[in-house]
């Protein structure tokens, strides 16, 4: 469903925020469903209820050029006949669609094909307490809030020696949240707040043109970088990345920018996701328990954080959730696993479980970071006498099955332990089991994104240059 932000105008701003924030209907039809597929025939189900509401604004030169607001339910239902599965979804239920609807997907489970894993979360594995993460703003920004925060980024990054327009600029906010549902018996419900601010800007002119961007996320506003910082960052990346270089093609150390240093984090969570390991799909599938970083290298997945961008109180199976160390003192500790891979495994869930309201459970992550190190920055860097310092990656050139790592990038060009000039159009290369263990971290650790990580040194990568 689609409105105009003016639709909502004959409501107070207080009751209209109230009504975003009930999700009693919600729980209401999810309870509704799952009674339902009871009376047409299944063993068991589970119904997922979505709540979806964003708006957005997007200027240029200091004019809006889009501004837009969707609002919607969805609803999903899962039931179980026998070992037999079948998952249905709408965002329209009324009058008699719930039986419908119930009807529809225990016929369609009667024919799917037998999967011995499939199934619900033992009960004793459900949540029972569901902590205060803090995630929901109780302040909705206005539209024109939005714009303000946009024009102000904008103007910050155009005051930028050396900036020559702006790529545009964004100010956006949203509330999500889920209902979930169990014929075991579960119960829970949660809302999660959104708010974000982004600039472009570029540099140059012709063929000689850079852009760069910056960007800044988090449930409340008032964890938000100021737009003027996030403009004023992004006209100063953009100022910096001008007139690149090219290098020589060659195997250096090589270093990540926070900004994506995450990403070697995100490599192995996709390693390790229990979907994968129960595929044989993945080059860690043998490796659990084994030593793959540096000893004092620990990641730590924690959907308790509060006000986290990706918090949350149960998993999408209504199992509990809890922080925990996928690596610890450099070892792999654990697979990320829902109900269903951790019966193909003979293990026990992780709590990992995710859902949309058409698809069935699957594992994934929630916060994650990499513990910072000892040294700062600039002592990480102050021995490479040639090397390369990545602020942006390119593409997505990482094979899951075999480790192998290769992904265009640019940056800047280390020599004598200092940064110089900007690079450009350049492959860096590796394997990901040698990455992980040579990876050193530096200490300016920094929570922005859904994954984080602080400054990463990595040894002996080949890049790709001309």
């Amino acid at each position: 469903m689609n409105s105009s932000p003016s639709s909502a105008s004959s409501l107070s701003a207080d009751a209209a925020t109230a009504r975003l924030f009930d999700q009693s209907t919600l729980t209401t039809l999810a309870q509704r469903l799952v009674e339902a597929a009871k009376r047409a025939g299944a063993d068991a189900a589970d119904a997922v209820a979505v709540r979806g509401i964003s708006q957005g604004v997007e200027v240029r030169d200091g004019r809006v050029e889009e501004s837009e607001r969707s609002e919607g339910d969805d609803v999903g239902l899962r039931v179980l006949v026998g070992k037999r599965q079948a998952v249905v979804s709408t965002n329209d239920v009324g009058g008699d669609g719930v039986e419908r609807l119930a009807e529809r997907a225990v016929a369609m489970a009667r024919v799917a094909p037998d999967d011995q894993f499939v199934g619900l979360a033992d009960p004793s594995l459900l949540a029972r307490d569901f902590p205060d993460l803090d995630l929901l703003d109780p302040k909705v920004p206005t539209t024109a809030e939005l714009e303000r925060r946009a024009c102000e980024a904008e103007a910050a990054a155009l005051a930028v020696n050396g900036v020559a327009k702006s790529g545009g600029a964004s100010a956006s906010a949203g509330i999500g949240g889920m209902v979930l549902v169990t014929s075991t018996g579960f119960h829970g419900a949660y809302l999660r707040s959104s708010q974000g601010i982004s600039t472009t800007a570029i540099s140059g002119e012709g063929t000689s043109m850079e852009r760069d961007y910056d960007f800044t996320s988090a449930p409340h506003a008032e964890d938000l970088a100021s737009p003027e910082s996030v403009g004023r960052s992004a006209g100063e990346r953009t100022v910096a990345r001008a007139n690149p270089r090219k290098v020589e093609t060659c195997k250096v150390p090589v270093v990540f920018d926070p900004r994506v240093s995450g990403s070697l984090v995100g490599h192995l969570v996709g390693a390790i996701n229990g979907a994968s390991i129960a595929r044989k799909t993945s080059f860690l599938k043998d490796r659990l328990g084994e030593q793959l970083f540096a000893s004092n290298i620990r990641i730590i997945d924690d959907p308790l954080r509060r006000r986290g961008l990706r918090s949350q109180p149960f998993d999408a199976e209504g199992v509990s959730v809890k922080k925990i160390a996928l690596i610890d003192q450099g070892v792999l500790t654990t697979w990320l696993l829902d109900c269903a891979t951790a019966r193909e495994l003979k293990l026990t869930t992780t709590g990992h479980a995710h859902r949309g309201v058409s698809s069935s459970p699957s594992p994934g992550s929630y916060n994650l970071h990499l513990e910072a190190g000892e040294p700062t920055p600039e002592e990480l860097i102050s021995d490479i006498r040639q090397g390369f310092y990545v602020t942006d990656l390119i593409g997505s050139g990482v094979n899951g099955v075999t480790g192998d790592y290769s992904r265009g990038a640019s940056g800047f060009w280390i020599e004598n332990g200092k940064i110089t000039y900007p690079v450009s159009e350049v492959t860096i290369a590796g394997h990901l089991l040698d990455i992980f263990k040579s990876l050193v971290a530096a200490n300016d650790l920094s929570f922005r994104y859904g994954v984080n990580a602080p400054t990463l040194r990595v040894e002996g990568l080949t890049l790709g240059g001309r």
